[in-house]
């Protein structure tokens, strides 16, 4: 595709990244086939090819108005349009560069601008959010449905962890919303792990992974949240922490994405780039263990939902279902695996009325095998699919550990 930059848009700081990326497009056509929200709408510029030409047209001077935003605003940068792409359009990195400029030249609503910032202000901060998930708990009788079904159906308690410290240590970063929404999950990964002879190192000062700042237009603040984690986490990599693992693969597709994020900056570009390079989805570390020495005979029926952020985001997709197989459990077919289930970090509460109808037809998807128990592999996926009240959905480790002789 033929660009031409307008002098504006030449100085931004990825100009020549989006420049390049823009030129990659053939305008084929292709990813319209796999876009969650174009299979809905049916509009041109709901699907990438549409939305990367409104791009093009913003760099290239264009005007830029609240359609715009709103086009850009309903996608879920769930990047099955990058598995779908046969000419490897970089498409979630123009998608951010993008909003970027978009968001800088387009006020939001008064509505709209409390909303994400509420959101900021909570979501990141793990004592806060777990208040909130109390109180929406006592007086849980009293909310709208809408925001009952943001509340977990049953939270798991936390079981202990190991205590023994073994000769092989990763760092795991404990995430923001999980902890209140399935205080298990990282407890069952940890007692895996254990058995296996790896001890997992918690940092209390890696907090958020910072994709929730960055994708609601405070990209300067996500950064910030990923040069902290890295400071966090650089101590335990310097004495020989193997791996930082992710339970959530939202969190995990973001931090692969720190050393990109952070290659201009060059107080962290190294730094950043080790971080990325060393972080791992606990399937990566587990399906290269000798799982059979754990001693699970597992004969549960399962459907497992694949995040867009496993399987297109990390390209990790069949990993899970592989690892499950092999310890015995029976996986159901599920139909158009590939499409996003319409959780997408916060994209729930912006795009709500979107949102439901995909979880619904990608709950009708997972449910056509008749599973006893939907398992997946991010927090938010695992909230927004169980909210529905139809079949339990738990992350898979919780499984696995729970078969543990």
């Amino acid at each position: 595709m033929q660009t031409t930059l307008s002098e504006r848009a030449s100085q931004l700081p990825r100009a020549a990244e989006a420049e390049s990326i823009l030129r990659t497009c053939v305008h084929c056509g292709f990813c319209n086939a796999t876009c969650p929200t174009y299979q809905l709408l049916g509009d041109e510029l709901d699907g990438p090819r549409g939305r990367i030409y409104l791009i093009k047209q913003v760099l290239e001077g264009n005007d830029v108005t609240q359609k715009t935003q709103q086009h850009l605003d309903r996608c879920l940068s769930c990047r099955n349009c990058e598995t779908t792409c046969p000419s490897g359009v970089d498409y979630h990195n123009l998608l951010d560069i993008g909003r970027a400029v978009v968001d800088a030249a387009v006020p939001r609503p008064l509505g709209q601008r409390l909303l994400r910032e509420g959101l900021r202000q909570t979501v990141p901060h793990p004592d806060l959010f777990k208040s909130l998930i109390n109180g929406g708990q006592v007086f849980r009788a009293l909310l709208p449905d809408s925001l009952q079904s943001k509340l977990p159906r049953n939270a798991y308690p936390a079981k202990p962890r190991p205590m023994t410290l073994r000769e092989r240590q990763v760092l795991m970063l404990e995430g923001c919303v999980q902890p209140s929404l399935s205080p298990n999950t990282n407890a069952a990964a940890a007692r895996v792990l254990d058995r296996l002879g790896i001890s997992v190192i918690a940092s209390r000062e890696a907090g958020c992974c910072g994709a929730v700042d960055y994708h609601l237009d405070a990209q300067a603040a996500g950064l910030d949240r990923a040069r902290r984690n890295i400071d966090a986490w650089w101590p335990s990599l310097e004495k020989g922490a193997e791996a930082i693992v992710q339970t959530a693969s939202g969190c995990g597709a973001f931090i692969k994405d720190y050393g990109h994020l952070l290659a201009s900056d060059p107080a962290y570009a190294d730094k950043a780039k080790k971080v990325s390079a060393l972080a791992r989805d606990l399937v990566e570390v587990l399906r290269d263990e000798p799982l059979e020495q754990l001693g699970i005979h597992a004969s549960q029926r399962l459907a497992f939902h694949c995040p867009c952020t496993l399987q297109h985001g990390q390209k990790l997709g069949g990993a899970v279902e592989a690892l499950l197989t092999r310890l015995g459990f029976n996986l159901t077919s599920v139909p158009d695996g590939h499409l996003c289930c319409g959780s997408a970090g916060t994209y729930s509460l912006t795009q709500p009325e979107l949102s439901r109808q995909l979880r619904d037809n990608k709950l009708d998807a997972l449910e056509s095998g008749h599973p006893e128990v939907i398992v997946t592999a991010n927090i938010g996926c695992q909230s927004h699919l169980d909210g529905a009240g139809r079949t339990p959905v738990r992350h898979w480790i919780e499984l696995v550990e729970a078969n543990l002789p």
